[in-house]
């Protein structure tokens, strides 16, 4: 068999492997990504995408049901059509990944759908229904990603019993779900089918949002439970069971035996890094655990192989696969460049939105340095109350004396967006003072983000209530 020959072999097409073959294709290297399903990988077809497609549905439900509010008549019922909109969630997943495909297309990038397996360094066999392709090439990048990790619970096999992949497949609305996993995939999933009208129980077994600021986790799980959705966390699993037409999550908490019970239950317990097929053991690259080691320059043990995203089982998000993928492959072209993790943002979709960058107040403490928090409520911010979206507050973590930006959490309305701002200062290594100083725009939320600056650096604003 001859193999066709490359500059840069991609192994996955996911937001990792794409963006790295885009990049690569930019920088003038002959390119091949191997993909054994669909071009986008868990983000976009399974994951960030559909979800937050979802999320939008359930905005403007939620929106209509209370129009009266803000002075706006809609006659006859409001009620959610669960058909139509995972019909429109698939619409915006299809455009997306055909505007993927083109994109690569047009910088002239080989696509092979089958599975890759390195073979040794510089070769990779493509694996298909309609036959094996040899693929010669100076440098592999692998990008396969994750898979959703099943924890070791008997009954995980029963009918009902799903991942977020088969969730997202559901053609009917379950009356009740209950969710195993206080996780940000998990409350994500609680939210949106909490405000379609699902009975919602979340049983978790030591932390409710572990890798969120703790102050805003503690914030938001009231407002869960206020809006209907039980969270139980702090238990250890026990089985899940049929029961009477319904599957039921047994768990032991404080010496007792509890139960929940479900239409369907999700598992919302983690992910686990993707090797499968690859050829990992057989070559001898490094691994801890199910995750591959990479230096900081994404290089493997093996010279001419790299790895990106969920496979690292580090930052497993899809903005930091793509970030990732660019320094794979800047470094597999002679462009020496080390990745830099001291502003990776952290966006959970909930109902209110949670993001984070840079250091917790716990982090902060653990490195001794001496710190303060400034605060700002959105109930005193003037956009926040004309979109009726008054909940949460930032949080600016900011070293004391010299004002340096160590951290920006934020509760609230479009938080996710926010944090850009926490992002850049961060990265740019800039002082509350700094920010406080900065015209924002009015009225918008991103006042709320210097007046919280403004706290940290001249004290707290006369308007302000600390909550």
């Amino acid at each position: 068999m001859e193999a066709r020959e490359y500059d840069i072999v991609v192994i996955g097409g996911g937001p990792g492997g794409y963006v790295a073959a885009i990049r690569a294709a930019q920088l003038g290297a002959k390119v091949a990504v191997v993909e054994k399903e669909r071009i986008g990988g868990t983000c976009l077809n399974r994951g960030c995408i559909p979800t937050k497609t979802m999320v939008r549905s359930t905005e403007v439900y939620l929106a209509a049901k209370g129009a009266e509010k803000y002075g706006v008549e809609v006659e006859g019922q409001v009620r959610p059509n669960f058909a139509r909109i995972m019909a429109r969630k698939n619409e915006v997943v299809s455009t997306l990944v055909e505007q993927v495909i083109k994109l690569m297309e047009a910088h002239r990038i080989d696509i092979y759908h089958g599975v890759g397996t390195i073979l040794k360094p510089g070769l990779v066999r493509v694996r298909a229904d309609s036959g094996s392709q040899d693929l010669s090439s100076r440098k592999i990048i692998i990008a396969t990603g994750s898979v959703p990790a099943i924890p070791p619970i008997p009954g995980t096999d029963l009918p009902g019993v799903l991942t977020t992949r088969q969730l997202l497949d559901l053609e009917e609305l379950p009356k009740s779900l209950v969710i195993i996993g206080g996780s940000t995939i998990g409350l994500e999933f609680a939210c949106i089918f909490n405000a379609l009208g699902t009975s919602v129980s979340v049983v978790g077994r030591r932390t409710f949002l572990k890798r969120a600021d703790q102050s805003l986790a503690r914030r938001l799980r009231p407002s869960l439970v206020r809006r209907g959705i039980k969270v139980v966390i702090g238990l250890t699993f026990k089985e899940i069971v049929p029961a009477d037409g319904k599957l039921r999550v047994v768990y032991e908490r404080k010496g007792k035996e509890e139960y929940v019970e479900g239409e369907k239950v999700l598992l919302a317990t983690g992910r686990w890094p993707y090797t499968e097929g690859l050829g990992v053991e057989e070559l001898g690259i490094k691994m801890e655990r199910r995750a591959i080691l990479v230096n900081e320059y994404m290089e493997t043990n093996i010279p001419g192989i790299y790895a990106i995203g969920d496979v690292l089982g580090t930052y497993m998000m899809a903005h930091t696969a793509s970030y990732q993928g660019e320094v794979a492959v800047e470094n597999a072209l002679g462009h020496r460049r080390a990745a830099d993790y001291r502003a990776v943002p952290a966006c959970i979709f909930t109902s209110p939105e949670i993001a984070s960058v840079g250091l917790t107040e716990q982090e902060a403490k653990e490195k001794g340095i001496d710190f303060q928090v400034a605060r700002f409520p959105f109930s005193a911010s003037g956009k926040a109350m004309a979109l009726g979206e008054t909940e949460g507050q930032v949080r600016i973590i900011h070293e004391k004396g010299s004002g340096k930006v160590l951290g920006v959490h934020i509760m609230g309305p479009h938080a996710t967006d926010l944090i850009a701002e926490g992002v850049m200062a961060i990265q740019l290594g800039a002082t509350v003072k700094d920010i406080a100083e900065t015209i924002h725009g009015h009225p918008t939320l991103s006042e709320a983000v210097m007046e919280a600056a403004k706290a940290g650096a001249f004290g707290e604003a006369i308007h302000y209530r600390k909550i």
